[in-house]
């Protein structure tokens, strides 16, 4: 069973959620600032990281930021139902996903599960059906889960190689935020234009020269996302 750290200044919410979790198998992990959080995961070998935004030390936005550096895992940040911006900067800075404080128990497990499948998914070699997608110098192994850009390795978070691969495995068609959303969260897409569109710019940023004229991942405005068949 995968093993989680979960990272709150307040002791009462790590503790629920530490009960919430482990009825469901889960090894849980706490640490109550940033720095603990990275100390715990230099350590540890740690499948998904629960972290607040407001906390002592080295807050959750600084934290995500220096993780981001040598880690892919899932990161799920906790955020007040008031606090959007911050669920937007959190998304902005590398974090796949967010949950409102207070939140429901039933989401919170939903979540949890619903991300380390797309993070086993990505870290997974079966070894069949090997599949590999190619427009330009832009290559998809989904065999391998590696992309590369002229022949360089691309480092992608799980969601952002899953949508990746939703486009690739579609080249020429059109998906709208919502259906991209729906596709790879599993859920109905309310409120997803900005956490599609986030993700969407950190493709861009990784696998473009120059992300404001994308080669491969084009824009229709007022419909949605493609990558094109043939690029110049």
């Amino acid at each position: 069973m995968a093993n989680i750290l979960v990272c709150d200044d307040d002791k009462e919410i790590v503790d629920a959620i530490e009960i919430y979790l482990s009825q469901d198998g889960y090894k849980i992990y706490k640490a109550y600032d940033g720095e603990q959080a990275i100390q715990i995961l230099d350590k540890e070998e740690i499948h998904l990281l629960i972290m607040d935004i407001m906390m002592p030390k080295l807050d959750g936005i600084r934290a995500t930021l220096k993780i981001r550096e040598y880690s892919s895992i899932p990161i799920i940040i906790l955020s007040a139902k008031s606090e959007d911006t911050d669920k937007i900067l959190g998304l902005n800075i590398g974090a796949d996903d967010y949950i409102c404080k207070p939140f429901n128990p039933l989401e919170l497990v939903a979540r949890v599960k619903s991300n380390l499948r797309r993070y086993t998914s990505l870290g997974s070699l079966t070894g069949e059906n090997k599949a590999i997608y190619q427009v330009g110098g832009l290559v998809l192994n989904d065999d391998t889960k590696q992309v590369t850009v002229d022949d360089e390795p691309v480092k992608m978070t799980p969601i952002e190689y899953n949508i990746l691969l939703l486009l690739m495995k579609n080249q020429g068609r059109v998906f709208s935020i919502n259906q991209i959303y729906e596709s790879i969260w599993n859920e109905d897409a309310i409120g997803a234009d900005n956490t599609v569109a986030v993700h969407i710019r950190h493709i861009r940023e990784k696998i473009e020269i120059n992300p404001k004229e994308p080669r491969y991942l084009k824009v229709v405005w007022g419909v949605g996302y493609k990558i094109d068949k043939e690029q110049a």
